[in-house]
Protein backbone atom coordinates (compact mmCIF):
# COMPACT_ATOMS: atom_id res chain seq x y z
CA UNK A 1 0.00 0.00 0.00
CA UNK A 2 1.08 3.40 -1.08
CA UNK A 3 1.20 5.57 2.40
CA UNK A 4 2.40 9.50 3.19
CA UNK A 5 2.84 10.61 6.52
CA UNK A 6 2.77 13.97 6.58
CA UNK A 7 5.12 15.57 9.52
CA UNK A 8 8.30 14.25 10.61
CA UNK A 9 8.46 14.96 14.32
CA UNK A 10 8.99 11.73 16.52
CA UNK A 11 5.80 10.23 16.19
CA UNK A 12 5.53 10.84 12.41
CA UNK A 13 9.20 9.15 11.78
CA UNK A 14 8.20 6.27 14.71
CA UNK A 15 5.07 5.11 12.67
CA UNK A 16 6.64 5.51 9.01
CA UNK A 17 9.60 3.12 10.56
CA UNK A 18 7.27 0.86 11.46
CA UNK A 19 5.00 0.98 8.28
CA UNK A 20 8.28 0.93 5.98
CA UNK A 21 9.28 -2.59 5.20
CA UNK A 22 5.85 -3.29 4.17
CA UNK A 23 4.61 -0.81 2.45
CA UNK A 24 5.79 1.91 0.11
CA UNK A 25 6.17 4.85 2.80
CA UNK A 26 7.40 8.64 2.33
CA UNK A 27 7.30 10.40 5.52
CA UNK A 28 7.06 14.42 4.68
CA UNK A 29 8.59 17.12 6.38
CA UNK A 30 8.62 20.85 5.73
CA UNK A 31 12.27 21.65 6.93
CA UNK A 32 14.12 20.86 3.13
CA UNK A 33 17.30 20.84 4.91
CA UNK A 34 16.09 18.69 8.31
CA UNK A 35 14.91 16.51 5.26
CA UNK A 36 17.84 16.62 3.16
CA UNK A 37 20.13 15.81 6.21
CA UNK A 38 17.91 12.78 7.44
CA UNK A 39 18.50 11.31 4.20
CA UNK A 40 22.27 11.48 4.24
CA UNK A 41 22.51 10.38 7.58
CA UNK A 42 19.45 7.66 8.00
CA UNK A 43 18.46 9.42 10.79
CA UNK A 44 15.91 11.83 12.19
CA UNK A 45 18.18 13.54 14.22
CA UNK A 46 16.02 16.58 15.97
CA UNK A 47 13.36 14.23 16.90
CA UNK A 48 14.01 10.63 17.07
CA UNK A 49 18.22 10.71 17.71
CA UNK A 50 19.55 7.22 17.84
CA UNK A 51 17.25 5.26 15.95
CA UNK A 52 18.07 4.41 12.26
CA UNK A 53 15.27 4.96 8.98
CA UNK A 54 14.99 2.18 6.70
CA UNK A 55 16.58 1.99 3.56
CA UNK A 56 13.18 1.36 2.05
CA UNK A 57 11.72 4.38 3.59
CA UNK A 58 11.05 7.30 1.15
CA UNK A 59 12.00 11.52 2.75
CA UNK A 60 10.81 14.32 1.05
CA UNK A 61 10.02 18.04 1.42
CA UNK A 62 7.89 17.92 -1.99
CA UNK A 63 4.51 18.53 -0.53
CA UNK A 64 2.50 18.03 -3.79
CA UNK A 65 5.01 15.01 -4.78
CA UNK A 66 4.23 13.38 -1.40
CA UNK A 67 0.11 13.69 -1.42
CA UNK A 68 0.55 12.24 -5.21
CA UNK A 69 2.65 9.01 -3.76
CA UNK A 70 -1.19 8.13 -1.87
CA UNK A 71 -2.69 7.89 -5.14
CA UNK A 72 -6.60 6.65 -4.94
CA UNK A 73 -6.49 3.62 -2.62
CA UNK A 74 -3.70 4.97 -0.41
CA UNK A 75 -3.39 5.95 3.24
CA UNK A 76 -2.45 9.78 4.39
CA UNK A 77 -1.49 10.51 7.48
CA UNK A 78 -0.89 13.77 9.36
CA UNK A 79 1.35 13.62 11.87
CA UNK A 80 1.74 17.21 12.67
CA UNK A 81 0.91 19.20 16.15
CA UNK A 82 -2.50 19.98 16.96
CA UNK A 83 -1.93 23.26 15.89
CA UNK A 84 -0.37 22.64 12.60
CA UNK A 85 -3.44 20.51 11.90
CA UNK A 86 -5.40 23.29 10.31
CA UNK A 87 -2.79 24.75 8.40
CA UNK A 88 -1.89 21.50 6.93
CA UNK A 89 -5.58 20.78 6.01
CA UNK A 90 -5.77 24.08 3.92
CA UNK A 91 -2.86 23.09 2.12
CA UNK A 92 -4.46 20.00 1.12
CA UNK A 93 -7.59 21.62 -0.10
CA UNK A 94 -6.73 21.98 -3.83
CA UNK A 95 -5.24 18.16 -3.75
CA UNK A 96 -7.44 15.42 -4.61
CA UNK A 97 -7.09 13.11 -1.57
CA UNK A 98 -8.53 9.78 -0.87
CA UNK A 99 -8.86 9.69 2.87
CA UNK A 100 -7.42 11.57 6.28
CA UNK A 101 -5.84 9.98 9.26
CA UNK A 102 -4.54 11.89 12.22
CA UNK A 103 -2.03 11.25 15.04
CA UNK A 104 -2.55 14.60 17.10
CA UNK A 105 -4.26 14.75 20.36
CA UNK A 106 -6.12 17.82 22.13
CA UNK A 107 -8.27 20.66 21.17
CA UNK A 108 -7.41 23.35 19.30
CA UNK A 109 -6.76 27.25 21.28
CA UNK A 110 -8.97 29.79 19.42
CA UNK A 111 -12.24 27.56 18.68
CA UNK A 112 -12.13 24.54 21.42
CA UNK A 113 -12.84 22.29 18.11
CA UNK A 114 -11.18 18.63 18.42
CA UNK A 115 -9.28 17.65 15.47
CA UNK A 116 -12.28 15.97 13.73
CA UNK A 117 -14.01 19.49 13.76
CA UNK A 118 -11.23 21.18 12.41
CA UNK A 119 -10.51 18.87 9.04
CA UNK A 120 -14.28 18.81 8.64
CA UNK A 121 -14.88 22.65 8.77
CA UNK A 122 -11.78 23.10 5.98
CA UNK A 123 -11.96 19.83 3.91
CA UNK A 124 -15.73 19.09 4.39
CA UNK A 125 -17.79 15.84 5.42
CA UNK A 126 -16.85 13.66 2.24
CA UNK A 127 -13.76 12.63 2.84
CA UNK A 128 -13.53 9.77 4.94
CA UNK A 129 -11.74 10.74 7.62
CA UNK A 130 -10.25 9.31 11.41
CA UNK A 131 -8.40 9.36 14.24
CA UNK A 132 -5.41 6.92 15.41
CA UNK A 133 -4.76 7.20 18.84
CA UNK A 134 -3.89 5.19 22.39
CA UNK A 135 -0.98 4.41 24.71
CA UNK A 136 2.02 5.07 22.10
CA UNK A 137 5.85 6.38 22.71
CA UNK A 138 7.59 7.12 19.99
CA UNK A 139 10.59 5.52 20.96
CA UNK A 140 9.41 2.06 21.83
CA UNK A 141 7.30 2.15 18.61
CA UNK A 142 10.91 2.90 16.47
CA UNK A 143 12.32 0.28 18.42
CA UNK A 144 9.62 -2.40 17.81
CA UNK A 145 8.39 -3.10 20.66
CA UNK A 146 4.44 -3.86 21.05
CA UNK A 147 1.97 -1.39 21.26
CA UNK A 148 -2.14 -1.12 20.62
CA UNK A 149 -3.81 1.67 18.94
CA UNK A 150 -7.66 2.17 18.20
CA UNK A 151 -8.36 3.77 14.69
CA UNK A 152 -11.64 5.50 15.54
CA UNK A 153 -14.03 7.01 12.14
CA UNK A 154 -17.53 6.56 11.27
CA UNK A 155 -16.55 5.30 7.74
CA UNK A 156 -16.40 1.71 8.11
CA UNK A 157 -14.17 1.67 5.26
CA UNK A 158 -11.55 3.69 6.29
CA UNK A 159 -10.95 1.67 9.67
CA UNK A 160 -10.95 -1.43 7.39
CA UNK A 161 -8.26 0.18 5.39
CA UNK A 162 -5.92 1.53 8.38
CA UNK A 163 -6.17 -2.01 9.75
CA UNK A 164 -4.73 -3.34 6.75
CA UNK A 165 -2.39 -1.25 6.75
CA UNK A 166 -1.02 -0.89 10.10
CA UNK A 167 -1.78 -3.67 11.88
CA UNK A 168 1.26 -6.08 11.84
CA UNK A 169 4.14 -7.81 14.10
CA UNK A 170 4.52 -4.91 16.47
CA UNK A 171 1.44 -2.84 16.27
CA UNK A 172 -2.08 -4.17 16.93
CA UNK A 173 -4.82 -2.18 16.10
CA UNK A 174 -8.69 -2.13 17.27
CA UNK A 175 -11.12 0.01 15.69
CA UNK A 176 -14.47 2.14 16.94
CA UNK A 177 -16.87 4.71 15.78
CA UNK A 178 -16.71 6.83 18.30
CA UNK A 179 -14.36 9.31 16.92
CA UNK A 180 -15.58 12.09 20.06
CA UNK A 181 -14.96 9.85 22.92
CA UNK A 182 -10.94 8.33 21.17
CA UNK A 183 -10.33 11.72 20.10
CA UNK A 184 -11.44 13.59 24.09
CA UNK A 185 -9.84 10.73 25.80
CA UNK A 186 -6.65 11.21 24.11
CA UNK A 187 -7.05 14.93 24.62
CA UNK A 188 -7.45 15.40 28.24
CA UNK A 189 -5.21 12.27 29.36
CA UNK A 190 -2.26 14.72 28.99
CA UNK A 191 -3.77 17.36 31.16
CA UNK A 192 -4.09 14.38 34.21
CA UNK A 193 -0.57 13.61 32.89
CA UNK A 194 0.73 17.15 34.12
CA UNK A 195 -1.41 16.26 37.35
CA UNK A 196 0.55 13.50 38.03
CA UNK A 197 3.61 14.56 37.41
CA UNK A 198 3.14 17.39 40.29
CA UNK A 199 1.83 14.70 42.63
CA UNK A 200 5.45 12.45 42.07
CA UNK A 201 7.32 15.97 41.82
CA UNK A 202 6.13 16.79 45.32
CA UNK A 203 6.49 13.30 46.61
CA UNK A 204 3.46 12.92 47.87
CA UNK A 205 3.32 8.57 47.16
CA UNK A 206 2.12 6.18 45.52
CA UNK A 207 -1.21 6.00 46.98
CA UNK A 208 -2.27 9.42 45.99
CA UNK A 209 -0.60 8.67 42.59
CA UNK A 210 -3.21 5.51 41.83
CA UNK A 211 -5.96 7.98 43.23
CA UNK A 212 -5.47 11.23 41.15
CA UNK A 213 -5.17 8.81 38.05
CA UNK A 214 -8.27 7.40 39.03
CA UNK A 215 -10.33 10.09 39.25
CA UNK A 216 -8.48 11.74 36.22
CA UNK A 217 -10.43 8.63 34.22
CA UNK A 218 -13.81 9.91 35.96
CA UNK A 219 -13.54 13.43 34.59
CA UNK A 220 -12.23 11.90 31.29
CA UNK A 221 -15.31 10.12 31.04
CA UNK A 222 -17.82 12.82 32.54
CA UNK A 223 -16.48 15.48 29.89
CA UNK A 224 -16.46 13.18 26.88
CA UNK A 225 -19.87 11.58 27.87
CA UNK A 226 -20.95 15.28 27.72
CA UNK A 227 -19.50 16.09 24.54
CA UNK A 228 -20.87 12.69 22.75
CA UNK A 229 -18.25 10.13 23.65
CA UNK A 230 -19.39 6.61 24.78
CA UNK A 231 -18.80 5.78 28.15
CA UNK A 232 -16.90 2.40 27.46
CA UNK A 233 -14.50 4.26 25.16
CA UNK A 234 -12.88 5.56 28.07
CA UNK A 235 -12.34 2.25 29.56
CA UNK A 236 -10.11 1.07 26.21
CA UNK A 237 -7.12 2.10 24.83
CA UNK A 238 -7.89 5.39 24.16
CA UNK A 239 -8.74 6.49 27.53
CA UNK A 240 -7.69 4.45 30.40
CA UNK A 241 -4.85 2.60 28.34
CA UNK A 242 -3.29 6.09 27.06
CA UNK A 243 -3.96 7.82 30.91
CA UNK A 244 -1.95 4.87 31.98
CA UNK A 245 0.69 5.42 30.07
CA UNK A 246 1.03 9.24 30.01
CA UNK A 247 0.78 9.31 33.78
CA UNK A 248 3.39 6.81 35.00
CA UNK A 249 5.80 6.64 32.19
CA UNK A 250 9.08 8.47 31.93
CA UNK A 251 8.93 9.28 27.78
CA UNK A 252 5.98 11.46 28.81
CA UNK A 253 6.41 15.17 28.10
CA UNK A 254 3.26 16.14 29.74
CA UNK A 255 4.16 14.41 33.05
CA UNK A 256 7.76 15.87 33.05
CA UNK A 257 5.92 19.39 32.74
CA UNK A 258 4.18 18.41 36.10
CA UNK A 259 7.54 17.19 37.99
CA UNK A 260 9.05 20.68 36.72
CA UNK A 261 6.12 22.49 38.15
CA UNK A 262 6.98 20.48 40.99
CA UNK A 263 10.40 21.54 41.32
CA UNK A 264 9.51 25.10 41.37
CA UNK A 265 10.68 25.65 37.65
CA UNK A 266 8.36 28.42 35.51
CA UNK A 267 6.24 27.14 32.80
CA UNK A 268 8.38 29.20 29.60
CA UNK A 269 12.06 27.24 31.43
CA UNK A 270 10.16 23.75 31.07
CA UNK A 271 8.43 24.19 27.81
CA UNK A 272 12.13 25.32 26.68
CA UNK A 273 13.82 22.57 27.86
CA UNK A 274 11.47 19.80 26.73
CA UNK A 275 11.96 20.90 23.39
CA UNK A 276 8.92 19.30 22.16
CA UNK A 277 5.29 19.89 22.16
CA UNK A 278 3.35 18.74 25.45
CA UNK A 279 -0.07 19.29 24.49
CA UNK A 280 -1.48 18.83 28.07
CA UNK A 281 -0.67 22.58 28.49
CA UNK A 282 -2.33 23.84 25.13
CA UNK A 283 -5.34 21.88 25.80
CA UNK A 284 -5.80 22.85 29.53
CA UNK A 285 -7.16 26.22 29.25
CA UNK A 286 -9.61 24.68 26.09
CA UNK A 287 -10.94 22.19 28.19
CA UNK A 288 -11.67 24.20 31.49
CA UNK A 289 -13.29 26.59 29.08
CA UNK A 290 -15.31 24.11 27.56
CA UNK A 291 -16.42 22.56 31.20
CA UNK A 292 -17.18 25.90 32.29
CA UNK A 293 -19.61 26.17 29.18
CA UNK A 294 -21.08 22.93 29.91
CA UNK A 295 -20.81 22.82 33.36
CA UNK A 296 -19.04 20.10 33.47
CA UNK A 297 -17.40 18.96 37.05
CA UNK A 298 -13.33 18.72 36.67
CA UNK A 299 -11.89 19.60 39.41
CA UNK A 300 -8.31 18.16 38.73
CA UNK A 301 -8.23 19.96 35.60
CA UNK A 302 -9.25 23.20 36.31
CA UNK A 303 -6.32 22.55 39.15
CA UNK A 304 -4.27 21.88 36.41
CA UNK A 305 -5.11 25.28 34.82
CA UNK A 306 -4.99 27.37 37.64
CA UNK A 307 -1.29 26.48 37.82
CA UNK A 308 -0.14 27.05 34.79
CA UNK A 309 -1.92 30.08 33.75
CA UNK A 310 -3.24 31.89 36.64
CA UNK A 311 -0.57 31.64 39.59
CA UNK A 312 -1.36 28.98 41.84
CA UNK A 313 1.29 27.18 43.29
CA UNK A 314 1.68 23.01 42.90
CA UNK A 315 0.80 22.71 46.57
CA UNK A 316 -2.83 25.19 45.86
CA UNK A 317 -3.37 22.32 43.00
CA UNK A 318 -3.35 19.52 45.82
CA UNK A 319 -4.64 21.71 48.41
CA UNK A 320 -7.69 22.66 46.07
CA UNK A 321 -8.76 18.77 45.09
CA UNK A 322 -8.07 17.73 48.98
CA UNK A 323 -10.48 19.99 50.04
CA UNK A 324 -13.29 18.59 48.14
CA UNK A 325 -16.43 17.50 49.83
CA UNK A 326 -16.90 13.89 50.23
CA UNK A 327 -18.77 12.03 47.77
CA UNK A 328 -20.70 9.18 46.01
CA UNK A 329 -18.01 7.76 44.13
CA UNK A 330 -20.34 6.93 41.31
CA UNK A 331 -21.67 10.71 41.11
Amino acid sequence: MNITILGAGAWGTALAMSLADRHAVVLWGRDAAAIHSAKKSRENAAYLPGFRLPDSLSLSSDFSAAIAHVGKDGLLVVATSLAGLRPLAEQLKVHAIPNIVWLCKGFEADTHFLPHQIVREVLGDDIPAGALSGPSFAQEVAQGLPCALAIASDSATLRELVVAAVHGPSIRIYSTDDLIGVEVGGAVKNILAIATGVIDGLKLGLNARAALITRGLVEITRFGVALGGRSETFMGLAGMGDLILTCTGDLSRNRKVGLGLAQGKKLEQIVTELGHVAEGVRCAQAVRALADKHGIDMPITKAVAAVLFDGDSPMDMVDSILARDARNETA
